[in-house]
């Protein structure tokens, strides 16, 4: 299997560099490149995941639907796919770039994670065949629950997934973006 890469960047995300994944996170992660992602079933539910117990950062944490990083030369929205397919079996998902300037630092046992994270969500109806060295578990949540969870700093949550969620929420209620609002709504299926 090869060795897979982060692409280091500035505080302006142009690139610097490319680092060992494993190696990049650290109690001193460099910042690097990142994506995340917020899937919706049919019935307007967001796909979460357990992150696996083999998971050098926040294993047995839940998350968003996936997460990662593209690689070098590699598009974010291939990265992506790569991913959707790796950790959940998932090889046909709509999505779009929600948040594109989110940026982020938590840490948690001693691991950093230091990401420039455009957000995406969009819409799959196929149903997840985890990958067990990936994700232990995944469940479907009403898009409220999530946000409870998220405002209550449920530490179970992976704190990037809660973040993005509220900042999310905030970005349709202020309606700022007629086109993510109406995509919102048919991914949500309202």
């Amino acid at each position: 299997m090869a060795e897979e890469l982060v692409v280091l960047v500035d505080e302006q995300n142009n690139e610097l560099g490319t680092m060992e994944k494993l190696a990049a996170h650290s109690a001193n992660t460099p910042l690097h490149r990142a994506f995340s992602l917020f899937l919706f079933d049919g019935k307007g539910e967001l796909l979460v995941q357990q992150r696996s117990r083999f998971k050098k950062t926040w294993p047995l944490v839940w998350s968003n639907s996936c997460c990662g990083h593209p690689g070098p030369g590699e598009s974010t929205e291939n990265a992506i796919y790569r991913r959707l397919e790796d950790e959940l079996g998932i090889t046909e998902a709509q999505f779009e770039v929600v948040l594109p300037g989110y940026r982020y630092r938590f840490e948690r046992d001693g691991i950093v994670e230091n990401e420039i994270c455009p957000v995406y969500a969009g819409r799959c109806d196929q149903a997840p065949k985890p990958n067990p060295a990936e994700v232990e578990a995944v469940r479907y949540i009403g898009w409220t629950d999530f946000l409870n969870i998220a405002a209550s700093g449920n530490k179970d949550y992976s704190e990037w997934s809660l973040d993005e969620a509220l900042q999310l929420q905030e970005a349709l209620l202020l309606d700022k973006d007629k086109r993510f609002q109406q995509l919102w709504n048919l991914w949500y299926n309202k």
